[in-house]
């Protein structure tokens, strides 16, 4: 049984449907989705004729489980990179292109003289990066922290936090580094600096002739999701089925939806972590109250279609983003310079991205209110008309688990204290991106399959 339809719910039951590799015999398996439709924040909307994203729009390739899962169902010659992979920062100049270097972290020093976003005393303390001592051994600390004790406070607001925050629409001052992102550590720890690190990992990914960093299905992601329903199979899917409770049955569970009971030998609630500890609170309270412990933040995007002549106001980018604070807006993608596509026409396309940890109210304005101040606030920074053509906003509450410091231990002990043939996966426990639910998702097969057939071992948390 897998509660929830989303990319990590629907990963998980194929796993266990028979596609988990050699020797991985075929599970009868259930998938209960409360909304009308799986899928989850894998979602396209539909403005001023033109289908756009409302949820995530890629792969990160460098991740390969999505990008493997996706060849493995027959989309392979459908995968394409974006047309442009440059993108650009707010900055009080304007809109700028980032210093070269990953996460926005810097590999040329003389480039970063020359970039105009910043003060002189905040290049020097960035570039100070280089003969700073690394930190001993700790445990788990802030992204925030690492990243201001080795480049400095206005290097880490205005390039890296940005970005690197932006991906988890949180504060990174509260982020985990090693749930978020561990090769930051591993780079000071290895390379004695960050910039050394960043520089080492363009040559690794140069020498392995690394392709695109970003991949998507041609059409849309939404072609993922329905070519797993697919190899599913309609009688492996219940749509409209919001699991009311959960409770133990001798060897197994029985799983109450709309009041019809459905027994399984196991469970994996593919689900936010608060709708998990409501299911799990009457038999495994102390599960329950870890994962409460995850905190999530709203957000909104804004999709704004302007008129037939508006493509070329758009810069050669996919985009930028926004240092805290600065605007309405934490990042615009420009859809029609990304992904380009004939149904756009000769029209602009964008998505604006409002909400995050500390201003989720915004995503919760009057949808008039937010496409106003975005369009409002893009007009300023670009040649666009002060109003699209045609415009929607698509909430998200409580779509952005924060992977707070000390997040993975809480996931550890959450997955340790739920009962045996219960397992939890999704984007709130070991990774946001797609890759990392479909990655999760076959880790949480292979433990069921092991539980089913007595490995206890096999069955553990690693």
């Amino acid at each position: 049984m897998v509660v929830g339809g989303g990319v990590a719910g629907l990963a998980t039951a194929y796993r266990l449907a028979g596609a988990g590799g050699p020797g991985a015999g075929e599970l009868d398996v259930v998938v209960l989705e409360a909304e009308e439709r799986p899928g989850g924040k894998v979602r396209s909307v539909e403005v001023a004729g033109i289908q756009v994203e409302a949820g995530p729009d890629s792969l990160l390739a460098r991740k390969p489980a999505g990008v493997e899962l996706c060849r493995e169902l027959g989309l392979g010659p459908e995968l394409e990179a974006p047309a442009t992979g440059s993108t650009l920062i707010w900055t009080e100049r304007g809109l700028l292109p980032f210093p070269s270097g990953p996460f926005g972290i810097t590999t040329d020093l003389r480039e970063l003289w020359r970039w105009p976003g910043m003060s002189w005393r905040g290049k020097v303390r960035a570039a100070a990066d280089l003969v700073r001592r690394p930190a001993p051994p700790a445990s788990d600390g802030s992204l925030g922290a690492l990243l201001r004790r080795r480049l400095g406070d206005e290097a880490t607001e205005r390039l890296v936090a940005p970005l690197l925050g932006g991906l988890f629409a949180g504060d990174v001052d509260r982020l985990s580094v090693r749930a978020s992102f561990p090769e930051l550590e591993s780079w000071e720890r290895d390379h004695g600096s960050l910039v050394r690190g960043a520089r080492a990992a363009v040559r690794v990914a140069r020498d392995r002739a690394a392709g695109p960093i970003f991949l998507r299905v041609r059409g849309g992601l939404r072609r993922l999701t329905d070519a797993l329903v697919e190899a599913l199979g309609p009688d492996r899917i219940r749509c409209g089925a919001r699991v009311d409770r959960i409770e133990p049955r001798g060897d197994g569970y029985s799983v109450w939806s709309g009041g019809a009971e459905v027994v399984a030998e196991a469970v994996v609630i593919a689900a936010p972590a608060f709708v998990a500890a409501d299911l799990v609170e009457g038999f495994a309270p102390s599960a329950a109250g870890e994962l409460r412990g995850v905190p999530h933040v709203s957000t909104a995007v804004a999709v704004l279609v302007y008129p037939e002549g508006s493509a070329s106001a758009l810069p050669e980018s996919s985009g930028f983003v926004v240092p805290r604070g600065r605007l309405a807006m934490t990042a615009c993608t420009f859809v029609s310079r990304k992904w380009p596509d004939e149904t756009f026409g000769d029209r602009a396309v964008v998505r604006c991205f409002v909400g995050a940890a500390g201003v989720e109210d915004v995503a919760f304005e009057a949808e008039e209110d937010i496409v106003w101040g975005v369009s409002r606030q893009l007009a300023a920074l670009l040649p666009l008309p002060e109003r699209p053509e045609e415009a929607r906003v698509v909430r998200w509450p409580k779509a952005m688990p924060q992977y707070e410091v000390g997040h993975l231990e809480r996931v550890d002990r959450a997955e340790r204290a739920l009962p045996p043939g219960m397992f939890v996966v999704g984007q709130d426990y070991r990774g946001v991106g797609i890759p990392d639910c479909v990655r999760g998702a076959g880790e949480v097969a292979a433990r069921l399959r092991a539980y089913l057939s007595g490995d206890v071992e096999g069955a553990r948390v690693p």
